[in-house]
Formats: C-alpha cells, structure tokens, sequence
C-alpha cells in the first residue's frame, strides 16, 4: 500500500484560498482523469467539500507523488503552486488512512463529529467508482471509513455535539430554545446560496419558518434555490429570490439573517445592522457599553482618538474596510505597536510608576499597628469586603438574530455591541463547540479510529502478499502436473486409477508442505513491518515477478467490477 493525500482544509487554509481553490463537479472529473494520467498514481478520488479539498492516490513514488498530486491541485483549482503550497498538507500510507478516518468521524470538522461529511465522502467513492479511478485499495479505504464513522457515530456519544454547522448555529442563536419553536413562524434572510447558505434554507425551512428570502450576486441560483425550497414535500415555506441590493429592505423585515458568501469585505456592517434594527422597531439602536463578563458577548477593542496614539484609525479602516469600533481595527498590527497603543492607552502609567511597597518592614509595621489600633477601638479585626456589585440594565430580547457562517466573516464583529441583536459567528461557534461537554466521547472516537487503523494497515498488507502465495502455489501446480507427465512418459503400463492416486499423493505432500510457510507468511505480512516478507517469498521460490503482477491484476479487476456493481 502507497496511500497518499494531498490537501487543503478550512484548519490549514483561510476561506479565501478554499474558496478559489474550489472544485466544480467537472473539473473534479478532469482531475481524476489527470491524476490516473500521471505517472506515479494507479488509482485516484477526490473529496471536495465547502471546507476542505483532498485529493488521495495510489503511488508507487512518494517525492514524485507529492510533487505531481500537488501540481495537479494548484492546475485545477487556478491557484497558483506557490501561492497554494503553504496551506497544503500531506499524508502517506498509515497516516492518510488516520486521516480519512478521522474526517469520516467527524473530528476534522469545524464542528466536532457533525455528519455531514459521510455522505461527502459516499459521493466522492462513488464519483471515483464511476469513473473507474478507484481500484481495489481505494475501493477498500473509503468503504471502511465509512463503516467507521457509522460505528463512531453508532458506539458513542459524539452525535451529542455532531450537528451540522447550521444546526449548531441556530442552536446558539436559540440560546436554549428548541430550534422548532424559536423558528417557527419567523421571517428569515439567507445571503448567499452557495452550499452553505443551501443547507441554512433548507434547515430553516425544516425548522418551521413562515419565510426564506434568498439573496445572492448570481441571481439564477437564488432563484433556483427558492424554487426547491417552495417546492419541497417536507415543508410548506414560501420562498423568493432578491437581488443584493435588496438586503437592506429585506433585513428589515427579518427576523433572522444568515450569510454564507465568498465575499472577500464586509456584506454586513454593524451601521447597516443598526439601521434595520432602526427600522424595524422605529427607536434608535443603543450601543451596549458593557464588559464581556455581562451576557458573554464581545466587547469592543479600546480605539483612542488623542494626540500620540500609534494606530492610524484613518488608514486601518480605510484599509480594511472594518468600523474603528470593531475589534478587527487592530488586525494586522505587529507586536511592537500593540504594546505602543497599549502603553497608550494606559496614559503612560507602567508598572515602573505602580511600585508595590508590600512585602517591605516597613510596610508590615505599619500594616500590624494600624490593625492593633483598630482592634483595641472595635474590639475585632475588621473584614476584608467585596465591592458590591455594580447593578446592570437588562439588555432587552434580541430583535434580529444573525447568523455568519463565513471565513472571513461576513458581518462586522461591532454588531456585537447593538442592543437587540444577537450575533452568532464561526469564532463564537468554534468556542461553543470547544465547551461542549464531549471530551470522552471524542477520546473514545479516537480510540475507535486508531484501532481501525490498525486492522486496515494488517489487512492491506496481508492482502499485498497474497498474489505471490497464489503465484507460489500456482508454481507448484505447474511442477507437479509435469512431474506426473514424466512418470507417464516412464511408466507407460499405470493404468488411471494408479496414475490418479499417484497424483493425488504428489499434491497433497506439495499441498501440506506449503500450507504452514503460506499461512504464517500472511501471518507475519499483517504485522508492522511485514510487507519485505512478499519479497522474501519471491526471492527465495525464485518466483517470477511478471507472474505475480498478473495474479494482481486479476484480483483488482475482479474486485472493480463487484465496487462498480455496488456504485
């Protein structure tokens, strides 16, 4: 086995990157074609999804190997070599297999143990089936980490946190709430309809609201999109496309929102948030000005505007196109100036002009006499007593709940700030996921992977020996039927009975002294290391390696048309 994948993940790459480097269902196909073209691949799949693109192969070669499979993507997808090669990662042999496996189970995903990811993985076996690309190792690995990621899913717990991107988000935005019953009769704006943003309508839909608005810069696949969701069984939605332009209108209206686009800058500002919110209730938007630690929302980078301050607020939000009152006004600023800005901000106070002088004699003397004194007055040591806790207003129900989907965000992180609205975002998301209480569950899932790992490494290698055993007993085949043809040459008079026990005793001498040697071959081949013991076998029979070849491509024909059958 000579397993290898190359690839690039939302954990390797920015969303901008995938996003150009994303493959459409033709150009997958002229892949595969190329790969099985190039000289070190014999077999080829592809797994392309919104969040990561894979491209596995059977190779003889692994420096060849890595260096075609990853000409190839960087061809495809129009990104250029060097521009892509910094975000691609590379796996070989045992360690591609942990990898699929893992992403079978969900663990490579950006939310941990989703599901979705196996029916991606169906469609690229059956996509590489289809055009014969996959042969019998190929065939082998995807089916069994599909039967994997069903036994994660099916012995353990990792469906508690294993929602799809979608589902959880909408759960945070409940905050609590069954999604049916806070979605239900609501009016919603999906912005996008990629992927993404199809499986948002679609969840939405399912979830019960009264309206899905569509809108997207491609006006056909939001059309299209609104058409499936009007005419879907399972829901009773009305659904229409708009342009983008319109989003402003429509956000008005909404009562949840959810972008998912490929835009590269702000689709949402937090002034075009606050003016729907405007709109929508006839009061003008207040500002919370609250710490983090009130309802757990995100507060709002420090942004001075005095003579000194090291930050051009100018130039970084004409650079970037972010509100200065957004936390990613500070994006991009190196260590040296944050620590200038910082010093700033603290007017100049370090800690040079904070000294502590406790600890000191002095200080202790002081310390003990003040607290005899008081004593000797009150008759006890005085209490060390918390500040009371400063009281809050209610921050009043959220209004317009959004959800952003998006890497880069779609909506300004200073939406945070408005009151009556909620935001719920891929950075607030990944913290969600990482809180949830399945530690165990995914210790056990990686458990569940290793180990199969390791019965699939066994399994391929004592597959890889077991042409040259047929080839070995073809062999001695081949020598006794000529050894019982030499005999009749000499021993004309046999009549067939004598001649068949003749030849029956021959073959099972042959047949018992070959048994041991070729089960415990097959035996040591499925250990760590084992795969030299084919040659050994070779070696030692001098078998002919043509022979061999042959009895395997029998075998993965053989094995092709039973794959293809099940396709």
């Amino acid at each position: 086995m000579s397993l290898l994948v190359v690839g690039l993940s939302h954990r390797s790459a920015p969303v901008s990157v995938l996003e150009r480097a994303a493959l459409s269902a033709d150009a997958q196909v002229k892949l595969l074609q190329d790969t099985l073209a190039a000289e070190p691949a014999t077999e080829g799949a592809v797994l392309a999804t919104c969040n990561r693109i894979e491209l596995y192969a059977d190779v003889d070669k692994f420096h060849a190997g890595v260096a075609e499979l990853s000409t190839l993507l960087a061809q495809h997808s129009g990104v250029g070599l060097e521009e892509l090669t910094p975000h691609l990662y590379v796996h070989y042999e045992d360690r591609a297999v942990h990898h699929l496996f893992s992403v079978a189970c969900g663990l490579d995903s950006m939310v941990v143990g989703e599901g979705q990811i196996l029916g991606q993985i169906k469609d690229a076996l059956a996509t590489a089936q289809e055009l014969h690309t996959a042969g019998r190792l190929l065939n082998d690995l995807f089916q069994q980490a599909l039967r994997v990621g069903k036994r994660a899913h099916s012995e353990t717990g990792i469906d508690r946190a294993g929602q799809s991107l979608v589902t959880f988000g909408l759960e945070q935005l409940s905050a609590g709430r069954a999604v049916e019953a806070w979605a239900k009769g609501k009016k919603a704006l999906v912005i996008g309809a990629g992927s993404m943003s199809s499986l948002a309508a679609a969840t939405l839909a399912r979830a019960g609201v009264g309206e899905i608005v569509i809108a997207n810069r491609t006006p056909d696949r939001a059309e299209r999109l609104a058409e499936i969701l009007s005419g879907g069984d399972d829901t009773d939605v009305l659904a229409r496309a708009v342009p983008m332009d319109a989003v402003p209108a429509e956000l008005t209206r909404a009562d949840i929102a959810v972008s998912c686009t490929g835009a590269t800058g702000l689709v949402l500002s937090a002034d075009s948030v606050a003016a729907a919110v405007e709109g929508r209730t006839g009061s003008p938007v207040a500002v919370r000005d609250e710490t983090p630690a009130a309802d757990g929302q995100l507060a709002p980078a420090g942004i001075g505007t005095d003579d000194g301050c090291p930050l051009d607020l100018s130039a970084v939000q004409g650079a970037t196109g972010f509100s200065v009152m957004g936390e990613a006004a500070v994006a991009g600023m190196d260590a040296a100036t944050l620590e200038q800005h910082a010093a700033w901000v603290d007017k100049g106070t370090g800690t040079e002009e904070r000294r502590d002088t406790r600890g000191t004699p002095d200080a202790d003397a002081e310390l003990i006499s003040a607290l005899a004194a008081t004593a000797a007055t009150v008759g006890r040591i005085p209490e060390r007593r918390r500040p009371e806790p400063v009281s809050r207003v209610p921050r009043p129900a959220p209004v317009l709940a959004l959800l952003d989907l998006a890497m880069p965000r779609d909506i300004d992180a200073a939406v945070h700030r408005l009151l009556g609205v909620r935001l719920v975002d891929i950075e607030s998301l990944a913290e969600a996921s990482a809180d949830a209480p399945m530690a165990a569950d995914v210790d056990q899932v990686r458990r569940i992977v290793s180990d199969e790992v390791a019965a699939f490494g066994a399994a391929q290698r004592a597959a890889h020996i077991t042409p040259t055993v047929v080839a070995l007993r073809a062999m001695a085949a081949d020598v006794v039927a000529n050894e019982i043809a030499r005999l009749d040459g000499r021993l004309p008079d046999l009549d067939d009975k004598q001649r068949g026990e003749i030849g029956q005793t021959v073959r099972r001498v042959v047949d018992k002294l070959l048994h041991a040697p070729t089960v415990r071959v097959k035996q040591l081949a499925a250990e760590p290391g084992g795969a030299g013991y084919a040659d050994a076998l070779r070696t030692l029979f001098d078998l002919d390696p043509e022979t061999v070849a042959a009895v395997s491509r029998a075998e993965n024909n053989t094995e092709n048309a039973k794959n293809r059958g099940r396709a």
